[in-house]
């Protein structure tokens, strides 16, 4: 199954746009599981178990799990192998390279590591991200407008800004319709825009929501397209450490579907 219908079909089996990011800090964890043999994986483990019936999508980042060498790599595989077949899972790594080394990347995401998709950098042209859109059934999503706060020193550069270059580009790079963005959901007007330029049918990722302060209903209503589609909405902090103590996996599950809830209303009108 290509990476939009997966999409697709989860969206509509959970009635969600919601996308939890499996970002776990060690250092944020309930304490009582850092003395388990792999607490990364079992923290994840019971996000998933209190949420997949929520979800449009999972989105592990990867610098969490790299930080802790082989052994973090060894929670994300297992990680991985647990999420259910039929929820896509977008590895968040903003790759970004020339062409030969590109492809390696493209690799490991997709082959070894088994994403659905991935995130990848602009900067260095299209030959830096041909070899992810290469794999037709996978999805790209293309930083465009992030959420950060210096975003502005490169992405509003320009007559016209950078970030619009960039929606414009992946539009006409998206020959095999398996490209996304990536804009914040702190930034409802270059949403609004960016939405636009990539047309109804684009799905846009849109970290932001939650720890990071962005406007959930200008989100939605910026980001989705004209049928209330098309949009993967992401939080992460707020769901993972809504809870510190045993029943942390309940606590995230009621503002997740507390989120899900939001999101579905905001779609309605």
């Amino acid at each position: 199954m290509k990476f939009n219908d997966k999409l697709s079909s989860t969206s509509k089996k959970n009635d969600s746009l919601l996308c939890i990011g499996l970002d776990p800090d060690i250092e944020k964890i309930p304490s009582f599981l850092r003395s388990v043999s792999d607490p990364l994986f079992e923290f994840n483990k019971r996000i998933i178990d209190a949420t997949k019936d929520l979800v449009i999508a999972y989105k592990p980042n990867l610098a969490f799990y790299e930080a802790l060498g082989l052994e973090g790599l060894k929670s994300l595989a297992k990680t991985m192998g647990y999420i259910p077949d039929d929820i896509p899972v977008i590895g968040d790594a903003k790759r970004g390279d020339v062409g030969h080394s590109a492809k390696a990347y493209a690799r490991a995401m997709f082959d070894v590591l088994g994403f659905d998709a991935v995130t990848v950098n602009p900067y260095l042209g299209v030959d830096s991200i041909t070899p992810f859109m290469d794999y037709e059934d996978k999805g790209v999503f293309v930083l465009c407008r992030t959420s950060n706060p210096s975003a502005k020193e490169f992405q509003d550069v320009g007559p016209k800004p950078l970030y619009q270059l960039v929606a414009e580009s992946v539009a006409k790079w998206n020959v095999h319709k398996n490209c996304g963005v990536v804009v914040g959901a702190t930034y409802p007007d270059e949403l609004r825009k960016i939405r636009e330029l990539v047309g109804e049918d684009m799905w846009i990722l849109i970290p932001g929501v939650g720890a990071q302060g962005g406007d959930l209903r200008a989100a939605v209503k910026s980001g989705t397209n004209l049928r209330g589609e098309r949009a993967v909405i992401c939080s992460s902090r707020s769901i993972l450490y809504a809870g510190a103590k045993d029943d942390f996996d309940k606590k995230a599950r009621e503002v997740a579907l507390a989120l899900r809830d939001q999101i579905y209303l905001f779609r309605q009108g």
